[in-house]
């Protein structure tokens, strides 16, 4: 059997999850012949989505950094998903909630990579990391799941669904010296404007967010997988999420790094 070629279940089950995800409609599972028994196949059924993509990949998400993001999935650690680049916002942008079951807000930081980092034996370290990122923005994502009960279904399988990937909003890089600035003590509010606010902060993101980078990539690279320069990861939300229902703004205020909004309709 060739290795390199790729599996026709995996094909398969790629292309049933985008289908549901364009049409707007949910699956309670995979079929049993096309649901991955470990995470390793749950990423390469995910690598499939790619093909279907109008333009190439924009980088990462991380799902479940923060004991709020593992609850809200039920998963006991962190997932790697693929950005979208016709799934990325501006700062200010309407985003339309058609279709998402999730109907989430979760502010977190992005960061975009000035080199590659190729998949290696040796770990990463967070300096070695921290060493090739150009810029840092703020973001706010807008998860959602192609299944009935996200809940339910295993991390192998979500990893699968893209973990958790829809629309994300990115600001401009932050201007502010962000390199001298703890971003773990860093204290993040988010309103959903009218409606309620809540409070995070850097560290419920795998401790900070510069380790949860790291941890993006030393999975990409477990993978055999690395990570591009120009890339854009999304580290986390940092913020227990805000429900939303159409018609709200959600503003999130990162202090001294700068705030970002989005619409929802």
């Amino acid at each position: 059997m060739d290795r390199n070629r790729p599996d026709p279940n995996n094909e398969s089950a790629a292309a049933l999850i985008w289908r549901h995800w364009q049409d707007g409609t949910v699956l309670t599972d995979l079929p049993v012949h096309l649901k991955p028994a470990t995470r390793a196949i749950g990423y390469a059924i995910q690598a499939g989505l790619e093909q279907f993509s109008s333009q190439p990949r924009a980088g990462w998400k991380i799902a479940a950094t923060s004991k709020a993001g593992q609850a809200h999935i039920n998963v006991d650690g962190p997932l790697a998903g693929r950005l979208l680049a016709e799934r990325l916002y501006r700062s200010g942008d309407r985003v339309s909630l058609k279709n998402n079951r999730m109907r989430v807000c979760e502010p977190e930081f992005s960061f975009r990579f000035a080199a590659d980092l190729p998949p290696r034996a040796t770990a990463y370290s967070v300096e070695e990391v921290m060493e090739q990122v150009s810029d840092l923005h703020l973001s706010l994502e807008l998860p959602d799941s192609r299944y009935v009960d996200f809940t339910g279904v295993g991390a192998a399988s979500l990893i699968a669904d893209n973990a958790c990937a829809r629309d994300l909003v990115v600001g401009r890089a932050v201007s502010a010296d962000w390199r001298d600035i703890d971003l773990s003590a860093l204290v993040v509010r988010a309103k959903v404007v009218g409606r309620f606010e809540r409070e995070g902060i850097g560290a419920n993101v795998l401790g900070d967010p510069c380790e949860a980078l790291t941890w993006l990539v030393n999975e990409l690279s477990s993978l055999g997988l690395g990570a591009r320069a120009g890339e854009l990861v999304t580290t986390g939300t940092c913020v227990v999420p805000l429900e939303l229902e159409p018609g709200d703004e959600v503003v999130a205020d990162f202090g001294v790094l700068g705030t970002i909004s989005v619409l929802v309709d």
